[in-house]
């Protein structure tokens, strides 16, 4: 039936491919590949002839509309990517969304999920995680989206690419300071790693150690802390004192909100009332 499948494939190993998505792929018509070299690999392993179209970041637009057009004459597609279940931070996402602006029947067959395995062994809290992809590559935009799930008490979970792995983990640090943290690599393939440290144990071993492979970041969320040891006033007073040290106003509360659970507007606010004071008088 003229349908787009939505077919997971193995994340590193290929016996992981399910019967179901085997059948699928011998199946369809034509199949959708973010990299038809690295697909080709896959049909090959069990004799597969289906034929390939290319479809990834840089020609979704034309080739989406290509795909859907073929379908639509009653050709069936299923939609893979390199690794792991396609449209789940990857181009997919646009075509599905076509297909249903489109009326196109979907269907999906389930397959291995790096963000899955990876909390699953983890040691994290598993009950609520949050997927936030890959970090954007700007620094502003990066410290900004860190900044927007500071507070998140739940399980993050990022990808990472090995050379931008100790930037990241830095980045981590300098937003949120020390958090548990299990560093996940070439997940199910022959070396395999989960690394279960901090962010400062994560920075110390990188530091020693060249990043290999494709990670994927399970980090533990927010913890609020106790009933502050010291008021307010206090914690304005220990921002002031780190901007006697140098530190500007703005990072100065930041830290000291890190520390003390205060908000850093609450002790901005009384560090800036302070100074104009100071000024008044």
């Amino acid at each position: 039936m003229a349908k787009l499948y939505v077919v997971g494939t193995p994340i590193g190993n290929l016996g992981d491919l399910s019967p179901r998505a085997k059948e699928v792929l011998a199946s369809v018509d034509f199949i959708a590949a973010e990299d038809t070299r690295v697909t080709l690999k896959l049909l090959g392993r069990f004799d597969i002839k289906t034929k390939m179209v290319s479809y990834y970041e840089h020609n979704i637009r034309a080739r989406g509309q290509e795909i859907t057009r073929r379908i639509l004459a009653g050709e069936s597609c299923a939609i893979v990517t390199d690794a792991g279940m396609p449209c789940i931070s990857d181009p997919g996402e646009d075509l599905v969304a076509l297909c249903y602006e489109q009326g196109i029947e979907l269907e999906v067959i389930p397959g291995p999920s790096a963000v899955v395995s990876a909390l699953a062994i983890s040691g994290l809290p598993t009950r609520r995680f949050s997927f936030e992809g890959f970090l954007s590559t700007t620094r502003k935009n990066r410290r900004e989206h860190l900044e927007e799930v500071s507070k998140l008490r739940h399980t993050l979970i990022f990808y990472e690419a090995p050379h931008k792995l100790r930037t990241t983990l830095q980045d981590m640090y300098d937003c949120w300071g020390d958090r548990r943290i299990s560093l996940c690599r070439e997940l199910t393939k022959i070396h395999e790693e989960v690394l279960r440290t901090t962010l400062s144990g994560a920075l110390a071993h990188y530091a020693e150690n060249t990043p290999k492979g494709e990670f994927v970041l399970v980090i533990e969320g927010y913890t609020p802390p106790a009933d502050p040891q010291i008021t307010l006033q206090q914690a304005a007073q220990l921002a002031r004192e780190k901007m006697s040290q140098g530190l500007p106003a703005t990072a100065a509360c930041k830290e000291i909100s890190r520390q003390t659970g205060y908000k850093k507007s609450q002790i901005y606010s009384l560090v800036v009332e302070k100074s104009y004071s100071n000024a008044e008088i």
